[in-house]
């Protein structure tokens, strides 16, 4: 009998061990080699491996690890400052993760107003399906009851309205409302982009009404839908932003973007973090960001999209029982399957394709932004074996 584990039981882990990564693939302790898109849930967005990013780790490695924010850290500056020249930043927070920077977005948000004079304002609006974390102030905003159930009272100020509502969310606006956040392109709901034109909308409101807008990129963001940002395709900029997972290509960091004016009442004293913005995490970030905006780099990303999705939407037509729909955007796709989503998933795994499960009975497909048109038509193959798989077992069940 295996021995217990002392970890936590709070993953259904799959039962794969992984010695090393190889730019889209993973490898086993045993040698069998999986095509990886899942990348870690969109995390790996160099792929594994990289030599370039692995060069700039090691040769931090060898200078110093940690310092605090008690001292300047010189990789933050060049970081913040390459950030805010791509981007409608002027100022950027480091922290180690998505929740961490959606963290300091939300009280980023609320301390603008009450350094304005108004306390009240401190209600962010989201939307329902949404996934911003696990602290308890980020599933309060994400407000799925599967992830409150248990913690407590949910915390207060955060008022959830139906995806895709904008009446609704219209309605939703007080007087105590500070800003409205929301994810462009949904992941864990289910690959849902939201339209470019109620992201306008979106735009349109808060300036009207005063309020900030909080985009959250940390799934959808560093080049995942084709541009650097996802909200880049509506022609918008948002007050305040959130992104990790592909800033840090697997290495733990996050940041949160934000304007001059909606950073202006966060004083010193007002947020920190013993590790944030570490000197690692620093010479990784700028080693990704050298790959991503490479000339090029996000024209491949986008060429090898199309060949992904005209494939993905050929398997949808041959496959109807298998495949009900192909959602989403750049290399952040997501088949919503007619089966259970974890049938198809544990088919695809018999062939050696790894993906992530999402609401809505949908499979996340998230290569690496390095996959070439002839591994994401591997990938295909394997997605057409695995459809293949369940119809066959189907036939049979059927005819018992």
């Amino acid at each position: 009998m295996a021995e217990a584990t002392p970890l936590y039981q709070t993953y259904n882990r799959a039962p794969l061990r992984f010695e090393r990564g190889e730019g889209v693939w993973l490898v086993t302790e045993s040698g069998e080699r999986y095509l990886d898109f899942a990348a870690g849930v969109a995390v790996t967005s160099v792929g594994h491996g990289h030599p370039h990013v692995v060069g700039a780790l090691k040769d931090q490695a060898d200078k110093v690890w940690h310092l605090s924010n008690l001292y300047e850290v010189p990789g933050q500056e060049a970081l913040a400052r390459r950030l805010a020249e791509v981007t409608f930043a002027e100022r950027v927070f480091f922290t180690n993760s998505g929740a961490e920077a959606l963290e300091c977005a939300i009280k980023t948000a609320r301390r603008y107003h009450f350094a304005k004079g108004h306390q009240e304002k401190f209600h962010i609006i989201t939307m329902e399906g949404a996934f911003h974390g696990r602290t308890i102030a980020t599933i309060a905003a994400g407000g799925q009851e599967k992830y409150l159930e248990g913690f407590g009272p949910k915390a207060p100020g955060f008022d959830q309205v139906p995806f895709g509502d904008l009446e609704a969310l219209k309605a939703a606006i007080t007087d105590s409302t500070a800003g409205i956040l929301v994810e462009p392109v949904q992941g864990e709901g289910g690959i849902r982009p939201i339209p470019v034109e109620m992201l306008r909308a979106l735009r349109d409101l808060c300036d009207e009404h005063g309020l900030l807008l909080i985009l959250d990129e940390v799934q959808c963001g560093v080049g995942r839908t084709g541009k650097l940002f996802a909200h880049e395709w509506a022609g918008i900029t948002p007050d305040l932003m959130a992104v990790a997972k592909g800033i840090g290509g697997g290495f733990p960091l996050g940041a949160c973007l934000a304007t001059e004016e909606a950073a202006s009442g966060m004083k010193p004293g007002t947020h920190g973090s013993t590790y944030g913005g570490n000197p690692l995490a620093m010479a990784v970030g700028n080693a990704v960001l050298d790959v991503v905006l490479a000339d090029g780099f996000l024209d491949n990303v986008r060429d090898t999209a199309l060949v992904f999705r005209q494939g993905l939407a050929s398997l949808k037509d041959r496959f109807p029982d298998v495949i009900e729909d192909v959602r989403g955007e750049g290399l952040m796709l997501g088949i919503k399957a007619k089966v259970p989503n974890t049938d198809l998933l544990m088919a695809m795994r018999d062939e050696h394709l790894l993906g992530v499960p999402a609401g809505d009975n949908v499979i996340r497909l998230l290569p690496p932004l390095t996959v070439t048109a002839e591994e994401a038509r591997d990938g295909l193959a394997r997605i057409e074996h695995a459809a293949e798989q369940i119809r066959a077992k189907a036939a049979v069940a059927a005819s018992a």
